[in-house]
């Protein structure tokens, strides 16, 4: 039987709406990059472990231009992933099944048909989909009701579930993360605990202390269950919708905004490949780098990837559009080029990160964050920017100067 091994999970403040097609269908092009620098880079493995970290997940979001703390990003970017990916599944060895509502529930027949095609088990796999849905939905009864369900799969049988839940009591969502160990045998329990908003007293029928009720209502006594202890991370966003300095490593944030507006790509040996990309592209592509070859520490502040890509809504600033197509354009080519052989233009972009790695040893952040966000807002209409309220406008006294 197949491991069971829940990640971690995110508590998020309830956003509606829709993704704009704009913003949809870039997100698509920048995840299908992201997704195969990390494939050449790591191996398709390393894919299922990014997605079923939360953090990542959410800086992931982020760095796409979505609300950098909402429940959409979950829909989104699971959505953007399987628009991208699944055509190159073959090719890519990475398949993404279920979604939101109805699609969720089409899971199984989609695990089946991929079985078909690899020779997985198939019946195995449906089985680890729906005991990750109940264990969440049902075994767990904290106040949250499932209503997505995405299940990633690698032609190696590795997969992460990502489900998220709805509660209407608290206006909030909670997503889950599962993560696969290979075939060893089914865990009686699969948190380490149950992380969340402390909202009262929960049913929770995976603990050792239910095992009396569990052997009267399940019947897996035919091995004995290995107890698996997991490190469970657990992530809360804010209630508020804004960007704040509190949100963000200021350190880390400055450092980037420093290398792109007072350093030019020129001054630096590693970036000559990438010649002609202007400070502002420099600064998002320094984030995409980090979401692509950052270690799991670098992930904890999620808000401040969104200064790569701004939000949909407007906050911190609104989508760079021409920016963002310079960016997918930019590392596109770069993964084309390590497909073929020809990595360098792939390794300037990874030493991008470690240059921006390293100027933080010594820099001390002194910056006005709002005057930051200001700045970018104010520039945003020169890079295209737009929202979900239509595109950005030069601020009155340049808007002047245009007449």
């Amino acid at each position: 039987m197949l491991v069971l091994k829940r990640s971690g999970s995110t508590d998020l403040p309830l956003h509606y709406g829709h993704v704009p097609t704009w913003l949809a269908q870039r997100m698509a092009k920048l995840g299908l990059a992201i997704t195969e620098a990390i494939i050449v880079e790591y191996g398709k493995a390393e894919v299922l472990r990014r997605l079923s970290n939360p953090f990542w997940f959410q800086s992931l979001g982020a760095v796409m231009g979505m609300d950098w703390h909402s429940s959409g990003i979950t829909t989104s970017v699971m959505g953007a992933l399987k628009k991208s990916i699944n055509p190159l599944s073959k090719e890519l060895g990475i398949y993404i099944c279920g979604g939101k509502g109805k699609y969720s529930r089409e899971t199984p027949n989609e695990l089946l048909k991929i079985a078909d095609q690899t020779g997985l088990n198939g019946m195995e796999l449906v089985r680890s989909s729906k005991l990750s849905a109940k264990v969440d939905n049902t075994a767990i009864q904290d106040g949250f009701q499932l209503y997505l369900h995405s299940f990633i799969l690698s032609s190696e049988g590795d997969w992460t579930v990502v489900q998220q839940g709805m509660s209407n009591n608290s206006s909030t969502a909670r997503r889950y993360h599962w993560h696969s160990e290979g075939l060893k045998s089914f865990v009686e329990e699969p948190h380490t605990g149950i992380c969340g908003i402390n909202q009262g007293k929960i049913l929770n029928l995976t603990s050792n202390e239910a095992d009396k009720t569990r052997q009267v209502m399940m019947s897996i006594t035919e091995e004995d269950p290995l107890k698996m202890i997991a490190e469970v991370q657990k992530l809360i966003m804010p209630a508020h919708h804004d960007v704040q300095a509190k949100d963000i490593d200021l350190k880390r944030l400055g450092s980037i905004l420093w290398l792109a507006q007072e350093k030019k790509p020129a001054d630096f040996e590693e970036l000559l490949l990438l010649e002609g990309m202007g400070p502002r592209t420099l600064q998002s592509m320094a984030l995409v780098s980090e979401v692509i070859y950052g270690t799991p520490s670098r992930f904890n502040d999620p808000a401040r990837y969104s200064f790569a890509h701004g939000g949909k809504d407007g906050h911190p600033f609104p989508v760079p559009v021409h920016v963002y197509d310079e960016t997918i354009a930019i590392l596109s080519k770069a993964v084309e080029k390590a497909k073929i052989g020809h990595a360098d233009k792939q390794q300037a972009i990874k030493s991008l990160h470690q240059i921006t790695k390293r100027a933080e040893n010594n820099f001390i952040p002194n910056m006005d964050f709002d005057k930051v966000i200001e700045k970018e807002r104010s520039e945003s209409w020169k890079y295209g920017g737009r929202t979900i309220f239509g595109k950005a406008k030069p601020p009155k006294n340049q808007q002047l100067k245009l007449f």
